[in-house]
């Protein structure tokens, strides 16, 4: 089957032309209504997943019999763009790129998997037990498809995630950790001129808080603690009673992570102004995704993938999270960075490189080919 770069523009068009920001229901449903019909149509089992206030997720198989899945493939339909956005500045392309809110993260992701998989001769699929799933929240850390992500994944013995590749083409072999918290400190409202002494001031434990967080940075190692927003009082005339800050981690070391985690809760145990009570919720975390030997073997399958067609395969270690990061933690062998190559990923200036479209979609066949060994 030949290639035609025409007809795969025409076919990611309707994916990009939707506003599908997290958590807008009606778009992501679009979405997966668009991505249903296009494996129903390869004659694939498809079963919706409710994700709660996320919408929809898929979960696609060409053996749903099968309790072992050889390559488990995942992407995600979210974007993190506002509703107007498409009206604003829909999907266009020139001779070397094309635009448009998530054309890179990540909806030529899941369009090359379809073009992989519809390419791939019958004897090499009967080999294989794929599964491909599609979560609707990704871009705010999977919350409501993690559970239903990692149940799938248990029985999976490898694991390729469809993100776009980075700009130099490169595959993406490691992912730092994330984890975000929001502190609230109640202390004792007071007037400021006549009795300051009776006040409890929150403020103050906070100031407290962000000096002591900021000393759990250690950039040798890559845990980073950045205490991005901050919020609290009614009026300078007041002993503030409430404040809060939210914290962003970053990680490569998960027991690292651990350990600041513990010293952050025992914090709370030990208030630094006496009479305020702080509350620590973990919003959101993921793991860090690190390769182990077993994932070596995948790369190294990857990389020879690549030297049959001519495809140079780099690596890179990037700090954002992904939905690798869910299933490398349960030591599952995990690679990212599959889909063609792009960048400015969450701005306006995100654009996928036209010419490594189809290179993409052979690696990927190339690659469950010799899974299917």
């Amino acid at each position: 089957m030949s290639f035609s770069l025409q007809d795969y523009l025409e076919e990611l068009r309707p994916l990009i032309d939707v506003d599908c920001g997290t958590l807008t229901k009606e778009g992501i449903e679009v979405i997966a209504n668009q991505m249903e019909q296009k494996y129903v149509d390869l004659g694939w089992n498809v079963k919706r997943i409710d994700c709660g206030i996320a919408g929809t997720g898929l979960e696609v198989r060409n053996k749903p019999e099968a309790k072992q899945i050889d390559v488990m493939l995942i992407g995600h339909m979210d974007t993190v763009f506002p509703v107007g956005t498409v009206a604003a500045r829909p999907m266009t392309f020139d001779d070397k790129r094309a635009y448009g809110p998530g054309v890179s993260d990540m909806k030529s992701g899941l369009l090359n998997v379809v073009y992989a998989l519809r390419e791939m001769d019958k004897e090499t699929l009967d080999k294989l037990s794929i599964c491909v799933c599609m979560n609707p929240d990704e871009e705010i850390g999977s919350l409501h498809s993690e559970k239903w992500l990692k149940s799938v994944a248990v029985n999976a013995k490898n694991v390729l995630v469809a993100e776009a590749a980075r700009a130099d083409g490169s595959l993406v072999k490691a992912r730092k950790g994330m984890a975000r918290y929001r502190l609230t400190f109640a202390g004792k409202a007071a007037h400021a001129g006549n009795e300051p002494q009776n006040g409890r001031s929150a403020i103050t434990e906070m100031a407290n808080w962000i000096l002591a967080i900021n000393e759990l940075t250690n950039f040798e190692s890559g845990t980073t603690l950045n205490v991005g927003v901050v919020k609290g009082g009614a009026g300078a005339n007041i002993v503030p009673d409430h404040a809060e800050a939210v914290v962003d981690v970053r990680f490569w070391d998960n027991d690292e992570y651990a350990a600041a985690d513990a010293k952050i809760r025992a914090m709370a145990e030990t208030p630094f102004v006496d009479g305020v009570a702080i509350t620590i919720d973990r919003e959101a975390h993921k793991p860090s995704m690190v390769p182990s030997e077993k994932t070596e073997a995948l790369m190294a399958l990857v990389e020879e993938s690549g030297k049959e067609l001519g495809i140079d395969i780099t690596w890179q270690e990037v700090g954002g999270g992904s939905d690798a990061n869910l299933t490398a933690v349960l030591g599952i062998p995990t690679l990212d960075g599959l889909g063609p190559a792009g960048a400015g990923f969450h701005s306006a200036d995100e654009y996928l490189e036209l010419e490594t479209i189809e290179p993409r979609i052979q690696l990927l066949k190339k690659v469950l080919a010799k899974i299917a060994g």
